[in-house]
């Protein structure tokens, strides 16, 4: 990726405003260790919102990750985190309560939101984006008086302006056609699926923040018709995590690269949550019994030797394709 030899064709809105960009389009943040500082300071340095998945580090890594796109970017960018990070009370998860197979669950599945966030806070990056949830007013207030922008991502119309009346600055509003979770947090993830088409349009009328359309948007002609529906910018995901600065295996840049036979469908087979990723075999195998799927973020912990086997072999067999 390169730097833009010209400031962008797309009008100024009140995202590239606010984020102080040259053009309307955030890299959307890859959970499951996909990010990469690399990809999201090259976005940030062509003039978008480079974005960094900082749910599964530790708050050390956020500060950490921080301090690395700082020096690697002069534009803004984005730290990303997971509001809700478990399906039930860690109290309930237990090899017991689920009568679940070797290997065990850990006695702490990573950090916990409240911890990260602080971390966050304190490293202070441009923009703090975030998924499953709202935060706490104190946390908001917080992020307004450090000068960090917030952005915060619906699927539904009801949570949209759940987001606008806690006061967040820009509303991600995301179609289901786009890939990883679906991060419900009103509703069930089934009960909220909602096309990019026809919420664009929803949500901006019924919110006083910026949107940005999210979903099935991977050129200019996407883009065009995001802003023609009302956004004010756009998030693209697996445009981006087919390059090669994405952290992602190179099997799962080059599915993400190929056009036309490519489909993609919802499950929960991966991480226990709703995503949207490319059909294979162990997709296939465990959405074939849903016995073997559960609560996030255990199912995660449960798929890892496979995943692990996968990137041993270099197939795509074991691995989250997520894509949209």
């Amino acid at each position: 990726m390169s730097a833009p030899s010209e400031r962008s064709r797309w009008p100024s809105t009140r995202v590239t405003e606010l984020l102080d960009l040259d053009h309307p389009t955030i890299q959307g943040p890859f959970g499951g260790g996909l990010s990469s500082v690399e990809l999201a300071a090259a976005v940030s340095n062509a003039g978008g919102l480079g974005s960094f998945d900082a749910q599964p580090l530790t708050p050390a890594e956020v500060s950490a990750t921080v301090g690395e796109l700082r020096a690697a970017t002069r534009g803004s960018f984005a730290m990303n985190l997971w509001v809700s990070t478990h399906d039930l009370a860690e109290s309930e998860m237990t090899r017991e309560r689920f009568e679940v197979a070797p290997p065990a669950f850990p006695e702490r599945p990573g950090s916990d939101f409240d911890t990260q966030f602080a971390a966050m806070l304190e490293a202070r990056p441009p923009a703090f984006s975030f998924v499953f949830g709202v935060p706490d007013a104190a946390k908001l207030d917080a992020c307004r008086d450090a000068g960090i922008v917030t952005i915060g991502t619906a699927i539904t119309v009801a949570e949209a302006v759940a987001l606008d009346d806690a006061g967040v600055d820009i509303i991600v509003a995301s179609g289901f056609e786009a890939g990883g979770h679906r991060v419900a947090f009103l509703d069930t993830a089934e009960e909220s699926l909602v096309g990019t088409i026809a919420l664009i349009p929803a949500v901006v009328d019924q919110v006083r923040a910026p949107v940005v359309a999210a979903g099935g948007i991977a050129d200019q002609r996407g883009i065009a018709a995001a802003l023609a529906l009302g956004a004010e910018g756009v998030q693209i995901g697996s445009a981006f995590l087919a390059t090669d600065e994405s952290a992602a295996p190179a099997a799962h840049r080059t599915l993400s690269r190929a056009t036309g036979q490519r489909h993609t469908r919802l499950t929960r087979a991966f991480s226990g949550r709703l995503a949207r990723g490319i059909p294979n075999q162990a997709m296939e195998l465990v959405d074939a019994d849903p016995a073997l799927i559960q609560p996030y973020p255990y199912q995660g912990h449960l798929i890892a030797p496979m995943r692990a086997a996968s990137i041993a072999r270099r197939d795509c067999e074991g691995l989250s394709l997520w894509a949209g």
